[in-house]
């Protein structure tokens, strides 16, 4: 699972050459724009047209799995000449959400930004593990063995989150919160946790020690102690409702971007899809490792780019372990592509954790799912891509 850090820290994205239709990928779960950028979002979050080839930075924030340059459009198929490129954004979930859309006015294109923003600041309400208050941490509050009537959306998400964890044979574990907060101790003070300390939060770790009934829609906590960390599934599902949400009002040509969790719908008028390029494991490298081409789909890039901490002389990722409590030692960088960003998030982080083999065999067995892992280990850095990767990247997403 991954420690949710601040805007400030993460990889290095840059765009490519304008009018390339393509820009260079750099992620990890937060990063940063180079400082002497313009940003579209020092003008109320709009950009009116797109006058400007190439995507505009942002001083602080940025998409760090892909960048993409996206038209979308208005219902009317004549009308391509008076499409507008509008771009909005907001921070939520420790990161900033952008949205970036194509529509024939701006109070359309505003009004549904506004409306996509509304929407994950509600699940954000829900899912938050900083907000004292939110449901996720009201429910971690309950008395063990109780079970708690949830939301529609935290029955939902938790109920994918335990898929993703059964299928990954627990790499992926969204009760992992006991050690990703000794863990954000460790990075903060670079001291690892005690034994005792492992020891005491380990016995209230397990996918298993949560139950959901679908039937009531409740959520049971089994042991004591235990508490719910959503950060490494709840971005991609929030792109993914915010997306739903555009497409409900006509905006199917749209992009969400969360860090490095992005959902995108239909391609660009006259294209097959959008094309990402996806950087290589170091940071502020620009050789390309691949460039895929999207539509109607969620991709998601998990890795230790920027935001991984030495310890002792052990080089530790910010993605724990749920066998070990501890940051990844191994280099390793996820790029999954699949149908939706819920998808994409979660299987990213679990993949990291399984490692390359493992993980193209669990990306393997899973429909519409493709994958690339770059690994490093003596300066040697290897490239490792799913058996449907290549068809998918050129043809998109079924």
């Amino acid at each position: 699972m991954t420690e949710r850090g601040c805007p400030n820290g993460g990889g290095f994205c840059q765009p490519m050459r304008p009018g390339s239709g393509s820009v260079r990928l750099r992620r990890r779960k937060c990063c940063r724009w180079d400082p002497r950028a313009p940003t579209p979002w020092d003008h109320g979050g709009v950009v009116r047209r797109d006058n400007a080839r190439g995507l505009a930075h942002s001083r602080r924030f940025a998409l760090c799995a892909a960048v993409l340059i996206v038209v979308a459009g208005c219902r009317s198929p004549s009308s391509n000449q008076s499409l507008q490129r509008f771009q909005f954004s907001s921070p939520h979930m420790g990161t900033l959400f952008r949205v970036t859309l194509y529509a024939c006015d701006e109070t359309t294109a505003e009004q549904a930004a506004q409306a996509a923003f509304r929407r994950v600041a509600a699940l954000e309400d829900i899912m938050s593990d900083y907000q004292a208050d939110s449901e996720l941490m009201r429910l971690c509050e309950q008395p063990v063995g109780q079970p708690v009537r949830v939301s529609a959306e935290l029955f939902d998400v938790l109920q994918q989150a335990q898929k993703y964890s059964e299928l990954s044979d627990g790499a992926f574990d969204v009760t992992v919160g006991p050690y990703v907060r000794l863990w954000r101790f460790a990075r903060k003070k670079k001291v690892l946790p005690t034994s005792e300390e492992l020891a005491a939060a380990r016995a209230a770790v397990g996918w298993r020690n949560l139950r959901l009934d679908r039937q009531a829609r409740t959520a049971t906590l089994l042991v004591p102690n235990m508490r719910l960390d959503l950060g490494g599934i709840a971005k991609g599902y929030a792109a993914d409702e915010a997306l739903k949400l555009l497409k409900g009002r006509g905006l199917d040509r749209a992009l969400v971007a969360a860090s490095g969790d992005i959902a995108v719908g239909n391609p660009p008028p006259g294209q097959s899809g959008w094309k990402v390029a996806i950087a290589g494991l170091e940071a502020r490298t620009n050789e390309f490792a691949r460039t895929v081409l999207l539509r109607n789909a969620g991709i998601s890039t998990s890795g230790d780019i920027e935001q991984a901490i030495e310890i002792d002389g052990v080089r530790y990722s910010h993605i724990v372990s749920p066998a070990t409590g501890l940051g990844l030692t191994n280099r390793i960088q996820v790029t999954v592509i699949a149908p939706n960003a819920t998808t994409t998030d979660a299987l990213a982080t679990g993949v990291s954790v399984l490692g390359a083999l493992r993980g193209l065999a669990l990306i393997d067995s899973l429909p519409h799912t493709a994958a690339l892992i770059l690994t490093k280990e003596d300066a040697e850095t290897r490239s490792f891509a799913s058996r449907r990767f290549s068809a998918i990247t050129t043809r998109g997403v079924p």
